[in-house]
């Protein structure tokens, strides 16, 4: 059974008189549980198909399909409650709200859908990936490595069933990704989230159960990881 499925997704942009191709014809499912990582050189088309994938852009022909449920075809003031409950989202820039201390960050998702445990879920995630001392501190306070934690527990608040990536350590030192890969391993099997993630580095490509390769907005190449 596929938590996630790319029907026939195309995407192009038009500039002027010229029209801009950037996915055509991209079809694959994703089963639940799974780690899948997208890869492929610069403006091969990673970050659109994610970004197509959980619903934050709509493509020029195709369907994404999450559960039972075309995403595609729900209006925004549909797609938006969804993604929320449904989805999370780990960027590569964290995307934190500056105005809000790290630990109201990660209830956020939590208190849109109107969770009463939006409190406690957050200080549970916190204080797991080893924040709880900082849970009062405002984005500007913190380090890179713990601003993307502080995401990654936004990203799991409300337990999504897809967890999506996109470069999640790019703006880490090595260190500071080692540790945040290995959260998100540990945190993703920890809620049962069926993890897609956009990479440019094998390291991690290496830790996924498969890994779909993207040229020119095309899939090229697909190959599954022994475990």
């Amino acid at each position: 059974m596929h938590v996630l499925e790319a029907r026939h997704l195309t995407k192009t942009y038009r500039i002027g008189e010229r029209e801009i191709s950037i996915l055509e014809d991209i079809s694959f499912g994703v089963p639940a549980g799974e780690f899948l990582v997208v890869e492929g050189a610069s403006g091969s088309g990673k970050t659109t198909l994610l970004t197509l994938l959980s619903g934050l852009d709509r493509p020029t022909a195709g369907s994404v399909w999450i559960g039972e449920t075309d995403i595609t075809d729900l209006k925004e003031d549909e797609l938006a409650p969804f993604r929320n409950e449904t989805l999370g989202f780990v960027f590569q820039s964290f995307h934190l709200v500056p105005s809000l201390n790290a630990l109201e960050n990660v209830m956020l998702p939590a208190e849109l859908r109107g969770d009463p445990r939006a409190p406690e879920k957050a200080e549970a995630l916190m204080k797991r990936v080893g924040l709880a001392d900082r849970r009062f501190n405002f984005p500007h306070q913190l380090s890179g490595g713990e601003k993307q934690r502080v995401a990654l527990c936004r990203a799991l608040v409300n337990e999504p069933e897809i967890l999506f990536a996109d470069e999640p350590t790019g703006n880490l030192d090595s260190e500071n990704s080692d540790a945040i890969l290995d959260l998100l391993l540990a945190l993703r099997k920890e809620h049962g989230a069926t993890l897609v993630m956009v990479t440019h580095s094998p390291d991690i490509a290496a830790a996924a159960d498969r890994t779909v390769t993207l040229r020119d907005g095309r899939i090229v190449g697909e190959r599954r990881h022994a475990a």
